[in-house]
């Protein structure tokens, strides 16, 4: 049976294909089952649970397509998760006593809605499936249907996360400027922090991205303007152990050679070390509510910059994060491309009442389907062995240490 009313909302942190993937929906529907109603809960769950929501007339229909320029998520996130029942009451969204599942799906109910889709990472899809399960066991039906967002891409089985592509050629782009900072004081180092809290593709693929820049670029040797200066020195992933002192020699020759040092750093890559310096000092490790360690509190760019500085022999450090400038950016052409592929599907699941989340199902060899909710994870690691990375590590001369076990990689 088609659904008579669909809801959307956004959630998690920002990727650049939230506002496509909300156009995309909206002109879907619009195009194949103009019958269906929808509206918008503002700020993801939180929306949800207050029953805040945006109903989609024909004026907002008519105006879904501009948000494909744009970045960010135009109806709002926010990091709930329904099963942490401490966390809702302590931020005013149920009262105590209140199960926030419960309240989530009378509010659902009274507003009607068939369908739910919900565009987020792990965390955001897989409160949509608990939200389905307690639904379900009181016996209403409700669809969910998630679409994969994250810059890290790191969701399991999906083959690529909407948003990443983008995310990394947004990085390059902000190194690009950041680079010129390396005539700006004799022995210089520059940290480029880049998200990821378990995975470190987005720092991989926004180094070899960047590089590829450099092929393009025109340079003067002469006048003190080298190819060498600018280029990545270092790339730091969680999934490849390093020994810093070895790195640090290899890194104090470019320092004596060139006159600078650039690395880039995945946030996750040096966290283990940190909180376990933390802890040492009896310091307590600040974490959100999925648990999961702040990164942006035990500063994993900032002890980069600590380890390598005086081994360097470093006169001034620059820490730079490209996060927040990546992750707003809109989305480009090839996230475009398959953000429109899976919402197209989305949208065919959902008139076929068919719940999961819309991804290229690695286990499958890639097929485009609704993905059981049960196989969904966060934390997918890089796999450091594919040959494009491997030719990143030996053009910056950059050894190459066997990653640590891909577990739970299917």
């Amino acid at each position: 049976m088609a659904p008579k009313k669909v809801a959307i909302l956004t959630a998690g942190g920002l990727a650049p294909c939230l506002s496509a993937a909300v156009a995309g929906l909206i002109g879907r529907y619009s195009e194949v089952a103009p019958a269906v109603e929808i509206i918008c809960y503002r700020g993801g769950y939180k929306g949800l649970l207050l029953g805040d929501s945006i109903k989609v007339g024909p004026a907002e229909r008519s105006q879904a397509p501009v948000l494909k320029a744009h970045g960010g998520s135009p109806i709002g996130n926010s990091r709930v998760k329904l099963t942490n029942v401490k966390d809702c009451v302590k931020r005013g969204l149920v009262k105590e006593g209140q199960n926030p599942l419960q309240v989530a799906a009378e509010q659902l109910v009274r507003d009607g809605v068939d369908v739910l889709h919900t565009v987020g990472g792990d965390d955001t899809n897989t409160t949509a499936a608990d939200l389905a399960a307690y639904l379900a066991k009181n016996n209403y039906q409700l669809t969910v249907i998630g679409l994969p967002k994250t810059i890290d891409n790191d969701v399991i089985p999906i083959r690529q996360s909407l948003g990443a592509w983008t995310a990394a050629e947004e990085g390059a782009d902000f190194f690009a400027r950041v680079v010129a900072e390396c005539g700006a004081n004799p022995r210089m180092l520059i940290v480029h922090e880049v998200m990821g809290r378990n995975c470190g593709w987005l720092t991989a693929a926004t180094a070899e991205a960047y590089r590829r820049r450099l092929v393009h670029a025109a340079f003067a040797p002469g006048l003190g303007l080298t190819r060498e200066r600018l280029d990545v020195h270092g790339v730091y992933l969680p999934e490849q152990p390093f020994e810093v002192e070895a790195e640090a020699r290899r890194l104090k020759s470019v320092m004596d050679r060139v006159g600078n040092v650039n690395v880039f750093v995945s946030e996750g890559a040096g966290v283990d070390a940190i909180v376990a310096e933390m802890s040492a000092r009896g310091q307590e490790v600040p974490r959100d509510a999925f648990g999961h360690i702040k990164l942006d509190a035990v500063n994993p760019g900032k002890w980069f910059g600590d380890q390598f500085s005086k081994m360097l022999g470093a006169e001034k450090v620059l820490v730079q994060k490209s996060g927040y400038f990546a992750r707003a950016a809109p989305a480009n052409a090839a996230d475009l491309e398959l953000i429109q592929r899976c919402v197209d599907h989305s949208v065919t699941c959902a008139l076929r009442r068919e719940s999961g989340v819309v991804g290229q199902d690695e286990a499958r060899h890639d097929e485009l389907r609704a993905i059981e909710f049960e196989r969904i994870k966060g934390g997918k690691p890089f796999d450091v062995a594919v040959g494009w990375y491997g030719e990143l590590l030996a053009a910056i001369g950059q050894p190459f240490v066997p990653a640590k076990v891909l577990s739970g990689h299917p």
